[in-house]
């Protein structure tokens, strides 16, 4: 496989930087750690601009080309956050924060970009300036908005945006990704049921079983995407928590369920919003109760361009060859704020096969370091590609 040679030489030296960020993981913006070794790494490097603080914690590095003739200018982002989760992986190099786990790589992606930083700074084979993004908060807290909003886009004027995500289950160093939709809208609800407390056992029939409605509310949502998402369509409804009551005898006045929506079309996105609002009202009135619904639109959907996409499927052939790039993957339902940066600038978003491993978000979750150099090499070769020097 033609990994960057000079990719391959840094491997041990790119693994080392994502062991101690594994060892030391942070959460949202709270990434000063990390963002600081980053920011330390890139001047070492040699960047011509290296800026802290966009969107909060984030980490913008500048290489310029060798010539910038062309005037182009390219985003390569990578997020740098930890998940909020003991971790069971067993690696020697584990987390050494009591509830912090770097459960869906982000270590690995914040490495194998540095690599690339560290490369194309000493090179400088390019005709134009490629912008190293590293982003906080990609996990739940719209970090790429915030970097969006604080200027990213036109500040260094990025004319367009690539990002890359690991992919457990995928075959190791194969990538996939498709124009359109790859990641859908990642929504929360909460439903907070209203009923009338009481006596379990004595009289149950003078109270209004927040229990009872919030079970069928749970039930009923079932129904969205079985009866009123079109068939042809793609919609996800999960009720993933449900707290209520303090005893074993009684009845409480409240019930709170909470949990995601996930879509690929705005009209879907408007029809499930609407209907769990009707179903958990209708349901609690039909009891006695009521019950109030906070429906929150977190992620919008990952929409790669049409045109970014045959790039970056390009790319990734010249890293891995043909047969181990599939550029007509099946969508998934997880939710990426790197959606943000695609609503800005033409990109595309893709994703690395770990192998078989845990999935992300799992206790036992383990990054695959043998993908590190098909990584930073994709990126590498992002930019000698599309800014070729000659």
């Amino acid at each position: 496989m033609p990994i960057v040679n000079r990719i391959a030489a840094l491997t041990d030296e790119i693994a080392a930087w994502r062991h101690d960020f594994h060892e030391h993981p942070e959460l949202l913006y709270e990434v000063h750690r990390t963002a600081g070794i980053v920011a330390d790494r890139l001047r070492e490097f040699g960047c011509d601009e290296v800026v802290t603080g966009i969107g909060r914690t984030g980490v913008v590095g500048v290489i310029h080309g060798s010539k910038n003739n062309s005037g182009r200018v390219i985003g390569l982002r990578a997020d740098m956050d930890a998940l909020p989760m003991e971790e069971m992986s067993g690696v020697p190099y584990a987390s050494k924060t009591p509830g912090m786990m770097h459960a869906c790589g982000h270590d690995g992606h914040t490495a194998m970009l540095l690599g690339a930083a560290k490369y194309l700074t000493e090179t400088r084979n390019f005709d134009g300036t490629a912008v190293m993004i590293f982003q906080p908060a990609e996990e739940g807290g719209a970090g790429g908005k915030a970097m969006v909003d604080d200027g990213l886009m036109t500040r260094w004027s990025i004319q367009e945006v690539y990002g890359l995500h690991n992919m457990p289950g995928l075959p190791e160093g194969h990538f996939a990704l498709t124009p359109g939709p790859i990641l859908a809208a990642a929504d929360s609800f909460e439903i907070v049921v209203h009923g009338k407390g009481g006596h379990g056992g004595a009289g149950p029939h003078r109270a209004i079983d927040s229990v009872l409605i919030g079970s069928e509310i749970v039930g009923a949502l079932q129904s969205i995407v079985a009866r009123n998402v079109d068939p042809m369509k793609t919609a996800v409804v999960s009720a993933c928590s449900f707290h209520a009551g303090s005893a074993f005898n009684i009845i409480p006045a409240t019930a709170t369920i909470s949990g995601t929506a996930r879509t690929f079309e705005p009209k879907v996105r408007d029809l499930v919003e609407r209907r769990i609002s009707e179903i958990a009202g209708g349901i609690a009135r039909a009891y006695g109760g009521s019950a109030e619904t906070n429906y929150t639109r977190m992620y919008p959907p990952t929409i790669n361009h049409e045109r970014e996409t045959a790039i970056a499927a390009d790319v990734a052939r010249d890293v891995v060859g043909t047969d181990r790039v599939n550029d007509r993957t099946t969508p998934v339902m997880a939710g990426e704020d790197f959606a943000f940066m695609l609503l800005e600038r033409p990109g595309a978003f893709i994703f690395l096969g770990m192998g078989d491993s845990p999935e992300c978000h799992h206790p036992a979750y383990k990054f695959n370091d043998s993908i590190l150099g098909h990584g930073a090499s994709y990126w590498v070769r992002m930019v000698e590609k599309t800014m070729p020097a000659n």
